[in-house]
């Protein structure tokens, strides 16, 4: 996956399902072009086979086959972006210049992963905007206002100043005052219920053209294309959400458990891929990254960008925590779930209760009891999404999030409940 751009170039190169750079880019009868397996999910959750662009309808399925020119092109793009990116280097550093990890907004400067650090532990530097590292900062920033430009949300290729009015866009792409309002409102109304369960949103384009949205906050994961609204009712809804959550397992990554934060009483199983709670309060020293009251503990890995997803088995289990945390939450003393407090999680409780801990919680119907959670990030999107495995459904999701520093899967096996709740809490492969 290949971030969007403001570059003319990789504009051209976008697929217009999933927004993206072309991946195994084909083209279709009519001319347009789109990634191999966007189109062949557009068309399985079809009633007919239509061109998402123009509509034209064809009679029979085409025979998918890789266009190898474009391909070509996308690869060459995609290795001078890699190599522009490449060669960002740390501004702080005197000699010996390390490659930059990230760029901030406000700073103005690149840093290495050592000189990021005071952005990832000073609270003033926290709230800070970060972004892949960028040659051209100043292209991010709103020279009239001298403030960051903001991603607009309905278009990842344009960025704007929400100080600005329409005459005002002179360094930066211009978007109606109209838009710019639209956006501000529409983020007001996410910041008041960060929470999100799988929704459908329908748009209408024009009085024969419908776009059915899968959206998980503010990513759009899949669109689907319909002539009317009596092909929206016969959609299968499950199939979709299917499709939404193999998409995120292709970004699936392997996640073990760091001993040096379990709290005492846990007992980790030898591969790291296991906790559970023992009776025993084990004599282990007392170290800063330690849980000692809460019964948690961290994953290994942390990641401060791009997507990751991994999976838990809480079978037979009548409570448990799962999400992520960031790498400077409060370890010690009682703890608080929330976004606040640097967690995000989904927490069941005495058998059945199952919450989204948004603060305040969100209290969860799931028509099943799931066996198997998977856990999915969006770093640079602000989302942390939650799926039954087994069912293909999801449970919940915080959307537009802002993350300043690393995230590290989080996990609780809770109290014992008198052997009631004794199962351990696995981490498991993902089937891809």
């Amino acid at each position: 996956m290949m971030s969007s751009s403001s570059d003319p170039m990789t504009e051209r190169l976008l697929c217009s399902i999933c927004l993206e750079v072309f991946s195994d880019p084909v083209s279709t009868p009519c001319g347009h072009n789109f990634c191999k397996i966007c189109l062949s999910t557009y068309w399985n959750n079809s009633q007919d086979c239509r061109c998402p662009n123009c509509n034209e309808t064809f009679k029979q399925r085409p025979d998918l086959k890789i266009n190898t020119t474009l391909r070509d092109v996308v690869d060459e793009h995609k290795k001078k972006c890699h190599e522009e990116q490449a060669e960002v280097v740390c501004d702080i550093c005197s000699e010996g210049k390390l490659k930059a990890v990230k760029s901030c907004l406000v700073c103005q400067s690149s840093y290495c992963e050592t000189h990021l650090e005071p952005h990832l532990r000073v609270s003033g530097l926290q709230k800070h905007k970060l972004m892949d590292p960028v040659k051209n900062l100043q292209d991010y920033i709103c020279q009239k206002h001298d403030r960051p430009l903001e991603l607009f949300c309905r278009d990842d290729h344009t960025r704007v100043c929400l100080s600005c009015a329409d005459g005002d866009h002179k360094n930066h792409n211009t978007v109606c005052l109209e838009e710019v309002k639209h956006m501000k409102g529409w983020r007001r109304q996410k910041k008041s219920s960060p929470a999100l369960n799988l929704q459908s949103l329908l748009f209408e384009r024009s009085e024969a053209r419908m776009w059915f949205i899968i959206s998980v906050g503010i990513s759009v994961l899949m669109f689907f294309y319909f002539s009317s609204p009596t092909d929206v009712e016969t959609l299968n809804i499950e199939k979709l959400s299917d499709a939404v959550l193999k998409w995120m397992q292709q970004y699936a990554v392997d996640v073990t458990l760091d001993p040096d934060t379990a709290h005492p009483n846990l007992i980790l199983s030898d591969d790291e891929k296991q906790v559970r709670i023992g009776d025993i309060y084990h004599k282990l020293p007392d170290n800063p990254k330690r849980f000692d009251t809460c019964v948690n503990v961290l994953g290994k890995e942390g990641f401060s960008s791009g997507r990751f997803y991994y999976e838990v088995q809480v079978k037979g289990k009548s409570e448990w925590s799962l999400g992520v945390a960031t790498q400077s939450v409060n370890r010690k003393g009682q703890i608080t779930l929330t976004p606040d407090d640097g967690f995000w999680t989904v927490v069941l409780r005495n058998d059945y209760d199952y919450r989204g801990a948004a603060g305040p919680d969100v209290f969860l119907c799931l028509r099943v009891k799931p066996q198997k959670v998977g856990v999915f990030v969006d770093y640079e999107e602000g989302l942390v999404s939650f799926y039954d495995v087994e069912s293909r459904s999801h449970i919940f999701s915080f959307s537009g999030q802002y993350f300043t520093e690393k995230l590290y899967p989080f996990f609780s096996p809770e109290p014992n409940n008198k052997g009631k709740n004794s199962e351990p809490l696995i981490i498991t492969p993902v089937s891809k």
